[in-house]
């Protein structure tokens, strides 16, 4: 009975979307305040009735309810709460409504903290955020339904992919989904600002805590995801340029590039087209890999469905969307573009360089991402682009990349003179020289030195940018939000890169075969197979190995490790095991082998991986450091 009702909701929110649209983009054309203001209304309605139908969903999935066909495919009495739970959205339909239940939730949250905005602006983002989600709930109701009755009812659900049930995974898509979504708001002010014509100082500063927070969150759910892949999936590496990493990463770039345009706008007045097109560019990128992990078109681990209508559907979507957006930036971004003068030696230049820089990378991931789809389509090849083409291609825009980060804060906004630059350098030559000389002689690495050197000077100068807004210790309390916010940023980037040289350069691995007494090496570290035992647990068959590790015969840690076999869904796993530390980390994985042959037992080293992870939060924490600034909430004046 509730799921029907859930479902009519669905439907409800459906027409509700439509009304939102129409109701918004025809009143702001017609300057009508009573169509807004039941556009505005609209949007709360649409929210509410996608959020309880979203509740019952989850209410099916605690109660085991098998009489849906979600549930009985993803669900299973014995399973834990927290991934009865998770088992919503760790499929595809309870995840496309989980998005949609997002998309929502932002259209109703710009008509809660929208109040200071043009009116008209306001109600024709909130009209296209509507147009939006008419597009996926149609999606839903006709090609993904997750109300779907079974019959006859079994007695006993499949259970959710082994895999799934970790605790990352468990938070990892909601947060992921906050970002990507969150784009929405960027891309339906965008549109709404070419519409009008106008972009100003205003729109910029009301729409950069949007475009933090979704970053923020972007950047913290594939950090999740990495750290996920790293402990559960075994590969023995925390990216493995996996299509769908790519398709999540790809708007991050676009996203990174425009988080420092909107902040050049709302300064200095500039960029106004520029960021528009990254807005809409952006959220397209998010809608791209919505299409590749619902499509099946690319094959990955993250990959959901391969059903080809629900492909061809979010396909026509994305072209629709994007298409329709884009052309109306071609028509009309002339009314908002300005012709202004930059000084190519200046924190401006420095920006629109930085700008350049992450544009390129994101093409660059691109291409190495689509060529095989576009080779298959055309010529029926199957080729493969994997790690080498991106260490070709994608690291050295990086280091450029790097570079311009550390030197751009630490120039003046207008034009700087060349004694300035020079002095600039020479502030940070010595350190350099002191730190590729060390890290040469003791690592025996000229690219572990010149990277790590790149990592220290992004360091070095992040903090003399620091020193440069502070006359002493006491008044770094004087200092605002988003100037913590840049310092934690860029040294989040310093401490990410210095864990990707370590890990690039230093990290060593080890496979053989062994029984019980014999061990390999990888580094100073030896791994002994200690014993073997075999069992049977609730609901999967496994092989555990206890492996003991010592350095130069000092004992570490006895690491213990699983092949585990699910016969209900006929699944294999391995559960490695771990000793993680601030700078060495080691882990061991056990494949298949017996008593007589031995067992394949791997075992890796890796310097300081966990700086990569503690980094890349420091990121996404900037980013939520910088929604505490109280000047971007500040009755603003229209420009």
């Amino acid at each position: 009975m509730f799921e029907e009702i859930a479902h009519f909701m669905l439907i409800l929110a459906l027409y509700g979307s439509l009304a939102q649209g129409y109701f918004s983009l025809i009143g702001a054309h017609k300057n009508s305040e009573g169509m807004m203001r039941a556009g505005r209304y609209t949007a709360t309605t649409v929210f509410a009735l996608t959020f309880f139908s979203f509740m019952i969903l989850i209410l099916a999935f605690v109660e085991s309810n098998f009489s849906l066909l979600l549930v009985s495919s993803h669900s299973h009495t014995l399973k834990p709460l927290l991934y009865k739970i998770s088992g919503v959205w760790a499929n595809h339909e309870g995840s496309m409504l989980l998005w949609t239940l997002i998309l929502t939730m932002y259209g109703a949250l710009i008509v809660l903290f929208g109040k200071n905005l043009p009116l008209l602006l306001k109600s024709r983002a909130i009209g296209i955020q509507g147009i939006l989600a008419v597009g996926f709930f149609t999606f839903i109701l006709f090609t993904s339904n997750p109300f779907q009755r079974i019959n006859p009812v079994p007695v006993e659900g499949l259970g959710l992919n082994p895999l799934l049930q970790d605790p990352g995974l468990a938070i990892h898509p909601p947060i992921l989904y906050l970002g990507y979504v969150g784009f929405s708001v960027v891309f339906s002010f965008s549109v709404a600002a070419l519409i009008e014509g106008k972009v100003d100082a205003l729109w910029a500063k009301w729409l950069r805590p949007w475009v933090m927070a979704s970053w923020s969150f972007l950047t913290l759910g594939i950090t999740l995801g990495s750290i996920w892949a790293y402990y559960e999936l075994g590969w023995g590496g925390w990216w493995m340029w996996d299509p769908v990493e790519n398709v999540s990463f790809m708007p991050w770039l676009a996203g990174t590039a425009l988080l420092h345009s909107i902040m050049t706008l709302g300064t200095r007045h500039k960029l106004a087209d520029w960021t528009v097109l990254l807005g809409i560019c952006t959220f397209s990128l998010c809608l791209v890999g919505t299409f590749v992990v619902r499509s099946g078109v690319l094959v990955s681990v993250h990959s959901f469905a391969t059903d080809p209508t629900r492909g061809i559907f979010i396909l026509m979507l994305l072209i629709i969307v994007s298409g329709s957006a884009l052309s109306l930036y071609a028509f009309r971004s002339k009314n908002i573009r300005k012709h202004l003068k930059f000084e190519p030696y200046s924190r401006e230049g420095g920006l629109i360089l930085n700008n350049l820089l992450l544009v390129i990378s994101c093409i660059t991931v691109f291409i190495g991402t689509f060529y095989p789809l576009f080779i298959d389509a055309i010529y029926g090849d199957k080729i493969s682009v994997g790690k080498p083409y991106f260490d070709l291609t994608f690291t050295p825009i990086m280091l450029l990349l790097i570079l311009c980060m550390g030197t751009a804060p630490l120039l003046k906004w207008n034009k700087n003179s060349g004694g300035q630059i020079i002095s600039l350098f020479k502030k940070i030559a010595i350190p350099m020289l002191v730190i590729i000389s060390l890290t040469g002689l003791i690592g025996k690495s000229f690219w572990g030195a010149l990277g790590l050197s790149i990592a220290a000077y992004l360091a070095i100068t992040t903090l003399i940018a620091i020193k440069v807004r502070t006359k002493n210790f006491k008044s770094w309390k004087s200092l605002q939000p988003k100037t913590y916010s840049f310092a934690v940023a860029h040294l989040g980037v310093a401490i990410f890169t210095a864990g990707v040289v370590f890990m690039s350069v230093w990290s060593e691995d080890n496979i053989n075969r062994l029984k019980v007494g014999e061990k390999l090496n990888v580094a100073d570290y030896s791994f002994t197979l200690s014993s073997i035992n075999t069992g049977k647990r609730k609901n999967y068959e496994y092989l555990n190995a206890t492996i003991d590790v010592t350095k130069k015969k000092a004992f570490i840690k006895a690491l213990s490790t699983e092949q585990r076999f699910y016969p209900t869904r006929n699944i294999v796993t391995t559960e490695a095991g771990f000793h993680f530390t601030m700078g060495p980390t080691i882990f061991t994985a056990i494949s298949e082998g017996n008593s007589q042959d031995g067992w394949i037992i791997r075992a890796n080293y890796h310097p300081f991986v966990t700086w990569i992870w503690i980094g890349a939060l420091l990121m996404s924490l900037a980013g939520f450091v910088s929604l505490f600034d109280k000047s971007y909430y500040r009755k603003q004046e229209i420009l």
